[in-house]
């Protein structure tokens, strides 16, 4: 079989599912496991991924407002791929291409590829999805037993949260930024995260999509603990951005900010993309908020304290 995946997090499910060898075109932005970003890329996008947030907040904007694609999918790479199946997404066309992107790419087969289109808002439609592409690839018994140990290691994390939560008189306030200018709040599966963790997202709605706040809204969540999170960044990338953000006097009484509980996060890799690396972002966050009871299994550069 041959495999065309437009979604990164579609990419390392395939991988982990054993067929990365069946995998014949990514995204520019498929860069797990490393081999994945050595597969000739399908997808450009057409903003400055490097710009500054404002700037491309700014062209994201002018694209939408002219009824524009931000990403351009090469359809002569495509069509000389001749895939049998495609996998890509219809969740958020700001992060990664949609169906409505390769419709024009699609005309050019006489016998068009299966298009698998993955649209998770939970934890456990990521692990459904990992059963889709399962079915999709002709690995549904490695898929089902990938799903069940990530679904099982979450259960069991929550399982001591709860515990501990239960003996505290307030579960930590956090507030899950995903983008600093304008601001936003981590939607879809990160309000779960945090309750899985052991905090309270205070701002972010479970199964619901990311959306815009005020600096202001901030300042009133009175957040113990701030996590920058800005989709498609790493951790470095984050803290870079935060601390070249000019930070609203309001936000001087929030907890978060008078004991120093600020943490940049790898996005990327663990909380953007809804893959099975989603169950190692909920460990990471369980750290953060409870560093004493929970070790970190991540590498000390999936997190920069400010």
């Amino acid at each position: 079989m041959r495999i065309v995946s437009l979604l990164p997090s579609a990419t390392e499910i395939l991988y982990a599912l054993g067929v990365g060898d069946q995998v014949v075109g990514v995204t520019h932005e498929c860069d797990f496991p490393p081999e994945a970003a050595k597969k000739p890329a399908l997808i450009r996008p057409r903003v400055d991924p490097t710009a500054a947030p404002a700037e491309i907040d700014r062209q994201v904007n002018e694209l939408v407002a002219r009824g524009e694609s931000i990403y351009a999918v090469d359809a002569d790479l495509l069509a000389s791929l001749a895939p049998d199946l495609i996998v890509t997404q219809d969740l958020c066309h700001v992060c990664a291409a949609s169906p409505d992107d390769l419709a024009a790419a699609l005309t050019r087969f006489l016998r068009p590829p299966r298009v698998l289109s993955l649209t998770p808002h939970s934890l456990d439609d990521v692990w459904q999805d990992i059963i889709r592409a399962g079915e999709a690839t002709n690995t549904l018994p490695r898929a089902e037993a990938l799903a069940a140990e990530l679904k099982a290691k979450v259960q069991a994390l929550a399982s001591i949260t709860i515990s501990t939560t239960a003996q505290a008189t307030v579960r930590p306030r956090v507030a899950c930024l995903e983008w600093l200018d304008p601001f936003y709040v981590g939607g879809h599966w990160v309000p779960e995260m945090v309750t899985i963790a052991g905090g309270e997202d205070v701002l972010g709605r479970a199964g619901q999509p990311s959306f815009k706040v005020s600096a202001d809204d901030i300042a009133q969540s009175n957040a113990d603990v701030i996590v920058l999170m800005l989709c498609g960044y790493d951790a470095k990338r984050n803290a870079k951005e935060f601390q070249a953000t000019k930070i609203s006097p309001s936000w001087e009484n929030l907890p978060a900010i008078r004991n120093r509980r600020i943490f940049a996060v790898d996005a990327n890799s663990y909380f953007s993309r809804p893959g099975p690396r989603l169950a190692d972002g909920v460990q990471l966050l369980a750290h953060l908020l409870n560093p004493c009871q929970f070790q970190s299994p991540l590498p000390a550069r999936a997190c920069v304290k400010l």
